[in-house]
């Protein structure tokens, strides 16, 4: 149906169309594409996964997260967010702030579960489907328009999930990655967005710098000095200013702010690295307990490693202190999946990083640099005998659970472990993790 503001290669669904009362689409002016990307995102996921376990919250204002004053709010509801709570906050101005908010700790089982839910149903449903995050999809819908209208196909695949998982979820539908994200954030809760071909830019336009993915609080704050607030604003500067003030980034979010995003669809994202964090109760100094605690990582990690076929070349520690000077060091090592190798470089790095002597707030190890390496514990060397030994703990490992067979130094560390990073899944964020 053409608008009469619009250009005849444009159309426009008013909400009184028959297709948007049933499924509360808004489309924006734009010509059609042949391009055609959809992206999901589940409402408040984790707050509504704990509805669906527990219907007396229905309504009420929720924080997920640490429960302690140090803890961090993973995820709130939206009877929260009016009190001006958000992600990531510290939960101690979070409870001031809404002090009547229920407080739940969270589970990353119950919310793997039901990511899995949803997942298996928009993979069934679509061509080429992409999950970045437990909660976000993206789906190429590229060609299905000959067969199927892609902004009707996507309407119905909203409502399937919600009556097949009781999820809500929004979707936002364009020629590209970005835009579509952009508009299933304006379009929550429940929503759903189309933005027609050569729509991208006006649509963009009138939003807050901030609604471009890659723009940070740094660089938000080095755009807002220079007197940019608005996408409307960015439109008109040069690239190679852009390019000037944020390098190569600069010019990539440029693109983003105009509404050209050529990247495709990924179906697989192969893990680049696998790491672990922990951040005490209170601030400690207790250099045992940090060695028990790196050690049980350094080992969970490395079963991860073996568990994917992969090895690791390189390693890296961070020590976060009470003041949340933050420092990390990192050394490169013959590529290896093995606790003996591994373990003692973790603890050789901790060593020369710790020299401030103050209270740690936070500890972690990340391995990175991955390879395959199949069922090898290292790229060159081969120990038999050892590598036997390896596979019957892991074994037990996979059939038990990751903390069914530890170190004895390491039992301190009672909560490290946690799923697959290679199943494909990506990893849940949850700001609760505590020692």
């Amino acid at each position: 149906m053409a608008s009469p503001a619009c250009p005849t290669s444009c159309y426009c669904l008013p909400r009184t169309a028959p297709l948007a009362n049933l499924i509360g689409i808004a489309v924006i002016c734009g010509t059609v594409s042949n391009r055609h990307i959809l992206h999901l995102d589940l409402d408040t996921f984790f707050v509504s996964v704990e509805r669906l376990l527990d219907s007396r919250l229905e309504g009420a204002p929720i924080l997920i997260g640490g429960p302690s004053d140090r803890g961090v709010v993973a995820a709130c509801s939206y009877e929260a967010r009016r009190f001006g709570v958000h992600s990531g906050m510290p939960m101690r101005m979070a409870r001031a702030l809404c002090p009547e908010a229920t407080l739940i700790r969270g589970n990353s089982a119950n919310y793997m579960q039901h990511s899995r839910a949803v997942t298996d149903i928009i993979r069934e449903s679509v061509p080429v489907c992409e999950k970045p995050s437990i909660d976000e999809f993206y789906a190429d819908l590229t060609g299905m328009d000959r067969f199927y209208g892609c902004l009707a196909f996507s309407g119905e695949l909203k409502d399937r999930v919600i009556r097949e998982t009781g999820l809500p979820i929004s979707f936002g539908l364009s020629s590209n990655k970005t835009t579509s994200k952009v508009a299933t954030g304006e379009g929550k809760p429940l929503g759903a967005m189309h933005v027609g071909q050569g729509g991208e830019r006006g649509f963009l336009a009138p939003l807050s710098i901030r609604k471009i993915p890659m723009v940070g609080e740094r660089t938000y704050q080095t755009l807002r000095n220079l007197g940019i607030q608005r996408i409307a604003t960015l439109q008109d500067v040069p690239i190679e200013m852009m390019e000037r003030v944020l390098g190569k980034s600069g010019r990539v979010i440029w693109h983003k702010a105009h509404g050209h995003d050529d990247s495709p669809v990924v179906a697989t994202r192969e893990r680049k690295s696998i790491s672990s964090e922990r951040t005490f109760a209170s601030d400690s100094t207790d250099v045992e307990k940090m060695r028990s605690m790196l050690l049980a990582m350094a080992e969970n990690l490395a079963f991860q490693l073996r568990r994917g076929g992969k090895l690791t070349a390189c390693v890296t520690l961070k020590v976060r202190y009470a003041d949340f000077d933050t420092r990390t060091l990192q050394i490169r090592v013959p590529s290896t999946a093995a606790d003996h190798h591994l373990i003692p470089v973790v603890l050789d790095l901790f060593t020369r990083l710790y020299t401030r002597r103050v209270r740690v707030r936070l500890i972690g190890v990340r391995y990175s640099a991955l390879v395959e390496g199949g069922t090898q514990l290292d790229l060159f060397h081969v120990d038999k005998q050892r590598e036997a030994l390896y596979q019957a703990m892991d074994k037990m490992r996979t059939q038990f659970g990751a903390r069914s067979i530890i170190s004895a130094a390491g039992l301190s560390a009672r909560s490290i472990g946690g799923p697959n990073p290679f199943s494909g899944e990506p990893p849940i964020l949850l700001a609760n993790r505590r020692q």
